[in-house]
């Protein structure tokens, strides 16, 4: 027979041997941090409160109606939607949930992270946090029409779906596009006070509002993001920052970059696809640049591959690409 605990606040450890045990019903309050990830067959009570809970890797696949925590650590479960009774004063995180596609409406919380849940197409009507985190979000396309993201941050990394940010957005401390190819521009209000990451994202150009710019993480600067090609092979090789250094190669093209400072040969023949030539340059304060050049069989089109600086041979090279630790064992017939 499952009995109910009443209104008395048991310990973490003290709740987590009534929960497992299957004898409990709610209403159950807890303080401290109840930590019930990885555990199975079990079930939560509804109307169960207290301080941290963690059910990180459990399969459940519903949240109890009536939950009330300052701190919900709920990764990888395979949730479809969250219960509108859910309330969380702190931090809510439902990362991994790769099936979840509904959140209630007018949830309110300080910092809201659903990274990686991939099946998320949009976020409810009313939501307000100060912290929010959608990173590889990959369906996500549409944003509410009200909602608040007030002066902290909004992490939207490889949100390949998103054409746009939401006009209601108006005050940020840091904003992460990197990997949005389809945001192009900011809305005209939007005054970010700390950095904007936009690396590989559709932007051009800077609002007239100009934050600290990064690239991936590194701080760069407005024309290594916006114009790349008026740096030349020699700014690479004087610029001593071996962080900002890689990302001035990347924005400039390992082919131009290559061409441009005189990389060295460092073996050269022939497989199946083709010519492939191995390079080499040494940078100051770094670890020697070394790519293999190969081109597509099918396009033609040449590519710059970089490899570890310990390999010498074009084919070990290749084999590495292919995930051989055995150059003598990648032989292949063809390449497509």
């Amino acid at each position: 027979m499952l009995a109910s605990l009443g209104t008395g606040s048991l310990s973490a450890a003290q709740a987590r041997k009534a929960i497992l045990s299957g004898q409990v019903c709610g209403p159950l309050s807890f303080r401290g941090r109840l930590d019930l990830s990885g555990e199975k067959n079990f079930r939560l009570p509804e109307h169960l409160s207290g301080d941290t809970l963690d059910i990180s890797g459990t399969q459940l696949s519903a949240l109890p109606e009536h939950l009330q925590v300052r701190e919900l650590i709920a990764k990888n479960l395979p949730l479809s939607e969250v219960p509108a009774s859910l309330r969380v004063q702190f931090r809510l995180t439902l990362d991994g949930c790769a099936r979840l596609q509904h959140l209630p409406q007018n949830l309110t919380v300080g910092s809201l992270s659903l990274q990686d849940c991939l099946s998320l197409e949009t976020l409810p009507e009313g939501l307000n946090v100060c912290f929010l985190n959608v990173s590889r979000c990959e369906a996500l396309a549409n944003w509410p029409r009200q909602a608040e993201v007030s002066f902290g941050h909004l992490l939207a990394r490889d949100c390949l779906s998103l054409r746009g940010l939401p006009s209601w957005l108006s005050q940020l401390a840091q904003l992460d596009l990197s990997g949005c190819r389809g945001v192009t521009a900011l809305p005209p209000h939007l005054k970010i006070s700390g950095w904007l990451d936009v690396a590989g994202s559709g932007l051009t150009a800077l609002p007239a509002q100009r934050p600290a710019l990064r690239w991936r993480g590194v701080r760069i600067s407005e024309r290594l993001a916006f114009e790349p090609e008026t740096i030349s092979g020699a700014e690479i090789m004087a610029e001593p920052n071996t962080e900002v250094r890689r990302v001035m190669m990347e924005r400039v093209g390992y082919e131009r970059f290559l061409d441009e400072v005189g990389a060295r040969v460092l073996d050269r023949d022939t497989d199946a696809g083709g010519e492939r030539v191995l390079v080499w340059v040494e940078l100051p304060e770094d670890e020697p640049f070394v790519a293999v050049c190969v081109s597509c069989p099918s396009t033609g089109r040449r590519y710059t591959l970089r490899v570890p600086p310990t390999i010498t041979r074009a084919q070990a090279a290749s084999a590495w690409l292919a995930g051989f630790d055995e150059p003598s064992l990648y032989r292949p017939a063809v390449e497509a």
